[in-house]
């Protein structure tokens, strides 16, 4: 297959010819990758089984992950819907359009092929403007799920896309780096009390202000084949890079030490040290790359890159530090567990 290629320019927009071309690609059950603010995500008509059919084909994703409707404005939320519940009111007053997902019982306009089979769907209206003119012109809700394929680093960029997906789907759209870097909260509004069924770049504490009480899903990390998922990245190892990859926790100058002992029995060539830009000077063996700083709270943007970076480089192991206190930890910490298929080394407090 041909994959075409377009960009959006934050300040230019798009070329119209090209904004209905993808538009067009999308109503006839195509695929096209596009950015939002939190990573790519490849679209695809919502409400066409087929074009379900062909996402998780693309990706190589299991047909039980369910997809996220991604619509343009609130008006187009109750056919997709059977309900609305007040606290979904809320949460969308205070965090839409923005990157936060929300599940609802469906309408039966939405197939089964892009729920997973489940009597539940998820949506979202993206902050990104680029993205909400995409679907607003395709005049259809957008299925899309991150755009790479499965397990691998969520894309942060137009290039992460061409790496996993070129010739595999119809268009690819540069809209640059992404702003956030890690995928949206998602709240499941169906039950009494709101719970988070994967953390991001909102927080339980930014929700709970809005809702009152939240609850955090307690199987998020879980990797138990009997599990149906009722939100994407629930069941399935994510994020991972092709290295084995383990996470030190503990105090910080404990970790580096740690790390640098680790490191030390392996090739300085083969081996890959996720720090800082407040740490990488304290390591001095192994592919050492920053993920950001945690004084500037950049974490969340870095971490994709740096994963797919380390694949580059053709490491085969990765020592990560850990990111417990960081500002948005829970989504960190979440993304980087998955990434290491849950191997996390514990240190001793001070």
């Amino acid at each position: 297959m041909d994959t075409e290629w377009i960009r959006f320019d934050a300040v230019k927009g798009y070329q119209e010819k090209e904004l209905e071309q993808a538009a067009q690609i999308l109503r006839r059950g195509g695929l096209v990758a596009f950015p939002t603010e939190t990573v790519y995500g490849l679209g695809g008509d919502g409400l066409q089984p087929e074009a379900a059919k062909r996402i998780y084909e693309a990706k190589g994703r299991p047909s039980d992950n369910p997809l996220i409707l991604h619509i343009s404005s609130r008006e187009e939320l109750p056919a997709i819907v059977a309900d609305i519940p007040k606290k979904a009111e809320a949460l969308m007053d205070a965090f839409w359009p923005g990157p936060m997902t929300l599940i609802f019982q469906k309408s039966k306009q939405v197939p089964y092929e892009t729920t997973g089979g489940l009597d539940t769907v998820a949506v979202r209206m993206p902050q990104h403007e680029g993205a909400r003119q995409l679907i607003a012109r395709a005049g259809v809700p957008v299925a899309a799920p991150s755009a790479n394929t499965s397990g691998r680093p969520s894309p942060t960029t137009a290039e992460h896309v061409k790496e996993d997906l070129w010739g595999r789907i119809d268009m690819i759209i540069d809209g640059g780096a992404v702003g956030i870097g890690v995928e949206s909260t998602i709240v499941d509004v169906t039950e009494d009390v709101p719970v988070i069924l994967r953390p991001g770049h909102i927080t339980k504490q930014m929700i709970e202000e809005v809702a009152g009480e939240v609850r955090m899903d307690p199987g998020l990390a879980g990797e138990n084949p009997e599990v149906k998922p009722k939100a994407p990245g629930m069941k399935y190892r994510h994020y991972a890079p092709q290295a084995q990859m383990t996470v030190i926790e503990g105090p910080l100058k404990a970790v580096i030490g740690r790390i640098c002992e680790l490191a030390a029995r392996y090739p300085a060539e083969k081996v890959g040290i996720l720090a800082t830009d407040e740490t990488v000077a304290y390591y001095s063996h192994g592919q050492v790359l920053s993920v950001g700083s945690r004084k500037q709270h950049t974490i969340e943007q870095g971490l994709y890159g740096v994963l797919r970076e380390f694949d580059h480089r053709g490491v085969e192991v990765i020592f990560s530090e850990s990111f417990p206190e960081e500002e948005r930890s829970e989504a960190i910490m979440n993304r980087l567990l998955k990434a290491a298929g849950q191997r996390i080394e514990y240190l001793p407090k001070e």
